[in-house]
């Protein structure tokens, strides 16, 4: 689980709500048309730019990279990587066939290997696959960030609606607050929504859908070279090209035979 997404709203939430309550009474910021009209304006509208498919497969993928996933440490790979090596040329290809592979789209690249797939179609469907899991993902972000530009847009659409209702009625003082409460409390649900929620959960996306295809970059890479039977020291430092500087002299990844 990734918990800094889990930790930053429940942080930036708690701190809101007591900004809330230490200054006033916390029901006061409840106005049920005014979350009516934000939330369900904000689903309708990214509703409206994405298919139906494409819509729930953006919030899966998006709830499930922010909080569930756990991104692979790109170091830990070349650390496999450089031991499959070692042992691909000591045993052959065949050899890595008993070997654990927690990494799936590692092990199924592996996997080809161990088959006898050309080289070619090893790299071709591995490839492929890259692109359609970075498109799942940037799915998700785009939704967010859909998400995210809508709802400030409703909750001004709110504070106009309250406006009107607060105008029409200035002739009985005792709507003017409802009025008022829903023309203020919108603008505050929507820049909430998209300070808080969406807009963090589609930058959080968009960095991990760059980590992802780094990794997947980084394996297909891996995948080739031991295929091709590269020393293992080459491969490395082929492979720490993908390490920033402050990481690559602290890798440790020399094995005895």
């Amino acid at each position: 689980m990734d918990f800094a997404s889990l930790l930053g709203l429940i942080t930036g939430t708690l701190f809101i709500v007591m900004a809330i309550v230490t200054g006033s009474d916390a029901e006061i910021f409840l106005n049920l048309p005014g979350i009516l009209l934000v939330f369900g304006g904000t689903f309708a509208s990214t509703l409206v730019k994405f298919r139906i498919s494409s819509f729930f497969l953006g919030l899966k993928e998006g709830f499930a990279a922010a909080f569930g996933e756990r991104t692979d440490d790109p170091r830990e790979i070349i650390i496999q990587a450089n031991k499959l090596a070692r042992t691909a040329r000591r045993n052959g290809l065949l050899g890595l066939e008993d070997e654990p592979i927690d990494n799936p789209f590692f092990a199924k690249g592996i996997q080809l290997c161990v088959d006898g797939s050309a080289p070619e179609f090893i790299q071709e469907v591995l490839t492929k696959e890259m692109i359609q899991s970075i498109e799942r993902k940037q799915i998700g972000e785009k939704v967010f960030r859909a998400l995210g530009s809508s709802a400030p847009a409703f909750g001004m659409i709110g504070t106009l609606v309250g406006l009107v209702q607060m105008l029409n009625n200035l002739d009985d003082p005792s709507k003017l607050g409802p009025g008022m409460a829903v023309a203020l409390l919108t603008t505050f649900y929507g820049s909430l929504l998209a300070q808080l929620v969406f807009l963090p959960l589609a930058d959080k996306l968009a960095m991990k859908t760059d980590e992802l295809e780094n990794n997947m970059t980084l394996i297909i890479d891996s995948v080739m070279g031991i295929y091709n039977g590269m020393n293992p020291q080459v491969m490395d430092e082929l492979l720490e090209t993908y390490l920033p500087e402050y990481q690559r002299s602290g890798m440790s990844m020399k094995e005895e035979i």
